[in-house]
């Protein structure tokens, strides 16, 4: 039983990929981004400015020792250095506003994960079943993330960009009871 629960253990660790072997900052350890942490250097053949390369990672342990099902998880936000940059642009403090606004973006789903996982009902296909939270929380984030900068044409369209920040504002709220 024990073999079963470290594989299981194991398993949930490793669902973190391979984000865990980059250097992170994780959203709730830094207060703003600044454009000290885009370490990348810029890709020239893309026409905008500057990247934030963010993401979550999870874990989780299902443990039946107190002799009920017990299902403990931990997700995070986290934002990658080595794979973010910047060039040089004209108005650095809205830019700069505009990547944060991604990375916030991704806390929001981390807790839109969290929520989920906290909801979770344990069943006999754990795994699976976490998996398939994680996998529709990413997708949804992942079409947030195209979304934002479709409508905020990366950041040249300012009306779409205010909207956009008051919006992940009061979503970050509403979900403020699974912050970190």
């Amino acid at each position: 039983m024990r073999k079963f629960l470290l594989a299981l253990f194991l398993f949930g660790i490793v669902q973190i990929g391979c984000s865990q072997e980059k250097r992170k900052i994780e959203w709730a350890s830094i207060d703003r981004l600044s454009w000290q942490n885009f370490e990348a250097s810029p890709d020239y053949s893309i026409d905008f400015s500057a990247n934030t390369n963010s993401g979550m990672s999870y874990s989780w342990n299902y443990s039946t020792r107190t002799g009920k099902p017990e299902l403990t998880h931990e997700v995070k936000s986290n934002f990658y250095p080595d794979l973010s940059w910047v060039k040089d642009v004209n108005n650095p403090a809205y830019l700069l506003a505009h990547e944060q606004l991604h990375f916030d973006i991704t806390e929001l789903h981390a807790r839109k994960l969290r929520k989920r996982l906290a909801e979770y009902e344990i069943g006999r296909r754990i795994r699976q079943d976490l998996k398939r939270l994680y996998n529709i929380t990413e997708a949804e984030r992942v079409a947030m993330q195209n979304r934002f900068d479709k409508e905020t044409s990366h950041s040249e369209n300012k009306e779409a960009e205010y909207h956009w920040r008051k919006f992940v504002a009061s979503q970050l709220a509403e979900y403020e009871v699974y912050a970190l």
